[in-house]
C-alpha cells in the first residue's frame, strides 16, 4: 500500500472511531436518562405524598388562623357595642353596676 492510501485508511478509521465513540456516549446518556426516569417515577409518589401532607398541614394552620382573626374581630365588635351601649345609658342618666376592686 502506498503512503497516501494508508493515510486515507487511517483517517477513515479515525472518523469511524470518533463516530463509534459518539454513538457509545449517546447510548450511555440514553440509558442514564431512562434510569433517571424510572428512578423519578419511583420517587414521585413519595414526593406527592409529602406535598399533600404539607398542603393539609398548611390548610389546617390557615383555618386556625382564620378562626383566631374572626374571634378577635367579633371580640372587638362586642367591645364597641358595649361601649356604645354604655354611652347611650350615660346620656339617659343610667349606668351599669360595676364592682370595683
Amino acid at each position: 500500500m502506498s503512503v497516501e492510501k494508508m493515510t486515507k485508511v487511517e483517517e477513515s478509521f479515525q472518523k469511524a472511531m470518533g463516530l463509534k465513540k459518539t454513538v457509545d456516549r449517546w447510548r450511555n446518556s440514553h440509558t442514564h436518562c431512562l434510569w433517571q426516569m424510572a428512578l423519578g417515577q419511583r420517587r414521585n409518589p413519595y414526593a406527592t405524598l409529602r406535598m399533600q401532607d404539607t398542603m393539609v398541614q398548611e390548610l389546617a394552620l390557615a383555618k386556625k388562623q382564620l378562626l383566631m382573626v374572626r374571634q378577635a374581630a367579633l371580640h372587638q365588635l362586642f367591645e364597641k357595642e358595649h361601649q356604645q351601649y354604655q354611652q347611650e345609658l350615660n346620656q339617659m342618666g343610667k349606668a351599669f353596676y360595676v364592682e370595683r376592686f
